[in-house]
């Protein structure tokens, strides 16, 4: 019994603790940095001042009772750049659970928390992929002619910075990427990269090893297995003979979680997942999440995420993401509407934004657009794909609620990168930008609307 009591008023002890702390974002000229770290850490000595590795930012937690204290102070400090929230981050919200009653269904993971990564299998079975006729969004952007040519190269990996994923599932086990340079399970940072036995990747929400997609109350916004449905689009594994197959069934999936159960993380943890893909060897990130806007009281908005992008961009990469979801569903125009969907709508040339389509090649009714913010318009509405505890569907809720969102959008052009990174390797990210928006398939609707004008054509693709 008096474990027990322990054990509660150590808990509520910590929910105190969590509650007492703003998070700050500050970035410094590096000439400071280390006096800055003194000065910043002095608002509460038991706090670590953590650097983010890019652009000089680090992150400070503040007592709630020192924080206009520190603001004042912090403005007399030489070297600090600039000073910005935490910014909290989401799942863009999927439209249809706002047309669903507000019941009190929750899901819950058929699996137990954090289960041990299973070992690499190559040999995953062979035979065609019976549920793929469910996917009509593969057969809508030609991947089977687009095969002919290739199925992805092991070579290219996709992270897909989301919720985790379900790294037991069979269709995606066989393609999860693998950090050769770490012995699993041995406590120690044999890479010497920060992260102690980052086999398959990273939680940053939970700060372990094991990235796996924790399912959340839907209906309070909560994690419905998001990064599992994600990663499946990206490379699902093909001719397996389970299941079904991803854009680019041969590819590597890299997984990165910072979006905890409750669907939402935090801009530091987006950052340090960013990092991470990029000095680990990601090609390509697949990003379902942002904002709607940004602060109005911070002229420049949330430079930190800008800067992490900025990073990825400097070494190459392409970051792929979502166009967002419209207010309360309702799409908008991205170039023009106050509070534009974030990061998709950043001015970085390595940026793919994705808008979402039906299978009439409508867009979603929830889908944002604009002529100079969204590049490409791909399959978002109804998607099957992979889902926790081993299985397929285009249903969150049986009945209720069917997977929609550019969230699935994106994650389609993230394996299509991939695809034609496999049969172009020596390609750079500008290279295959151009070739994704040159080869769309052009439709009258979209004209305008898109910098396309046009949706996804993995066949023409490759056939460049």
């Amino acid at each position: 019994m008096k474990n027990i009591i322990f054990i509660f008023s150590l808990m509520f002890f910590q929910s105190l603790w969590a509650k007492s702390y703003n998070e700050y974002l500050v970035r410094v000229s590096p000439e400071f940095k280390t006096t800055l770290t003194h000065q910043l850490q002095s608002f509460d000595a038991k706090q670590k001042v953590e650097d983010l590795g890019i652009n000089n930012w680090v992150l400070i937690k503040i007592p709630k009772n020192k924080t206009s204290l520190f603001l004042t102070q912090a403005k007399t400090f030489s070297g600090i750049q600039k000073i910005q929230p935490n910014y909290a981050i989401k799942l863009f919200d999927n439209p249809s659970l706002r047309m669903t009653p507000q019941n009190q269904l929750k899901a819950q993971a058929s699996i137990s928390d954090n289960p041990k990564i299973p070992a690499e299998n190559p040999k995953s079975g062979n035979g065609k992929d019976p549920l793929f006729n469910k996917q009509w969004g593969m057969n809508d952007i030609g991947v089977q002619e687009a095969w002919k040519q290739t199925r992805g190269n092991s070579d290219i990996i996709v992270a897909v910075i989301d919720t985790g994923v379900d790294y037991t599932h069979e269709d995606l086990a066989p393609n999860l990427w693998r950090n050769i340079n770490e012995i699993a399970e041995n406590g120690i940072d044999d890479d010497n990269n920060g992260y102690v036995d980052d086999i398959i990747g990273w939680d940053f929400s939970e700060n372990d090893n094991k990235p796996f997609d924790f399912l959340g109350d839907i209906f309070k916004g909560g994690n419905p297995g998001h990064g599992t449905h994600c990663a499946g689009n990206v490379a699902a594994r093909g001719e397996n003979g389970k299941g079904i197959a991803g854009v680019a069934p041969n590819v590597k999936i890299m997984v990165l979680r910072f979006i905890s159960d409750k669907g939402q993380g935090t801009t530091a943890d987006a950052i340090k997942a960013i990092k991470y893909a990029v000095d680990n060897g990601a090609h390509i990130s697949s990003n379902s999440w942002g904002s709607e806007g940004e602060d109005p009281n911070d002229e420049e908005g949330n430079q930190a995420l800008r800067d992490a992008i900025s990073y990825s961009e400097q070494h190459g990469r392409l970051f792929i993401a979502a166009a967002g979801n419209g207010h309360q569903g309702v799409g908008y125009n991205n170039d023009t509407d106050a509070n534009p969907a974030y990061p998709a709508s950043y001015d970085h040339d390595s940026i793919i934004s994705v808008a979402a389509i039906d299978v009439n090649d409508n867009f979603g009714s929830f889908s944002n657009w604009g002529l100079n913010s969204v590049d490409i318009a791909a399959p978002g509405v109804k998607v099957f794909s992979t889902t926790v505890g081993n299985k397929y569907s285009d249903y969150v809720v049986p009945f209720l609620a069917t997977w929609d969102g550019t969230s699935m959008a994106t994650p389609h052009v993230a394996g299509a990168a991939a695809l034609y990174w496999s049969k172009h390797p020596t390609a750079d990210w500008q290279e295959v930008k151009s070739a994704i928006l040159s080869s769309a398939a052009k439709l009258s609707h979209m004209s305008g609307k898109l910098v396309s004008g046009g949706k996804l054509d993995v066949k023409a693709l490759l056939n460049q």
